[in-house]
């Protein structure tokens, strides 16, 4: 007879005290693992986001270091393209504390603009975001492994990337990890990780993007996720609950078939087609490196005159 889970106990309410220092002023949302609070800063007397695990969760210490792993990274990096941690800390239980981002995620601009794509200038600048965040992030010995819309966050015209919490060294990774759409296909079947996977995630993010779809069906999709609700929290710029492994007789599409090129979706400038088509590639060792790709949509950029005295 299996045995049967009690539901979760319900998010905190407003008013109430989610982490010393910090009251809660409206649950956002909750993942598989996580429960994300708008709440307003004492000390700062500013509003902010906590990122706390579930009251289910609390008790796995996986995922307890998992979530202070991220934020520790978080408040050591500085780039402006990178989500902010003001503070990281273990007591009473584990909490992140986030800056609070006024845009809205990639993932809804793109359901948003469903008959008004993003234009080809501005899907060259979001690459050019997205790769300067991931040349600093390879820079301090760490891939991403889950860039995808629903982790980047449009503010004026500036990209931010979120979520570090499957983050990790270039190096041997499990199968799976990640999200299922966007996994690089080394990803996908298990193996040497290097930054390749990470041009994979710019390029699928691109991709999706420019055409409003990802390249692949997915089909009977596998349930990768930590025990997730239902909810990826995908609907938060703040945590989306990606998976953590995957079982040998799950199914991935890159691993069968190659992306079709987005210009089968869309007419896009020859040249950032072709970028976009690059990162795509099935073999990592075929993709260009971050900096050439940074070199191919900085040409696709018109050039401002400078004015000399």
């Amino acid at each position: 007879m299996s045995r049967v889970e009690a539901p979760a106990p319900p998010p905190l309410a407003a008013g109430t005290s989610v982490a010393p220092g910090y009251q809660v002023l409206a649950h956002l949302c909750r993942t598989g693992w996580l429960d994300l609070y708008d709440a307003w800063s004492e000390e700062r007397a500013c509003r902010c986001v906590v990122k706390v695990l579930r009251p289910d969760r609390g008790h796995d210490r996986r995922l307890r270091e998992r979530l202070l792993q991220e934020g520790r990274w978080l408040q050591a990096f500085t780039h402006p393209h990178l989500v902010r941690a003001y503070e990281t800390a273990e007591s009473p239980e584990p909490f992140v504390v986030l800056e609070t981002l006024a845009g809205e995620t990639l993932a809804h601009v793109i359901e948003r603009r469903r008959r008004h794509r993003l234009a080809a200038d501005d899907l060259a600048q979001l690459g050019l975001h997205l790769c300067s965040a991931l040349h600093y992030l390879h820079g301090q010995g760490l891939l991403h492994l889950d860039l995808k819309p629903s982790n980047i966050v449009i503010d004026c015209r500036r990209a931010k990337v979120l979520d570090l919490s499957i983050a990790r060294p270039p190096g041997p990774g499990p199968a799976g990890v990640g999200t299922f759409c966007y996994l690089a296909p080394e990803q996908a079947r298990g193996g040497t990780l290097t930054p390749a996977a990470d041009v994979w995630g710019i390029g699928i993010t691109l991709f999706e993007a420019a055409t409003g779809d990802v390249p692949f069906d997915p089909g009977e999709s596998v349930d990768g996720s930590d025990g997730s609700d239902g909810s990826d929290g995908s609907d938060s710029p703040y945590g989306t609950g990606a998976g953590t492994g995957a079982d040998a007789d799950d199914w991935y599409p890159q691993l069968e078939e190659a992306a079709p090129p987005v210009a089968t979706r869309r007419r896009l400038p020859p040249g950032l087609a072709a970028a976009i088509d690059a990162c795509l590639r099935p073999d990592p060792d075929a993709r260009p490196t971050v900096r050439a790709l940074t070199a191919a949509l900085d040409a696709r950029l018109p050039r401002v005159p400078v004015r000399r005295a």
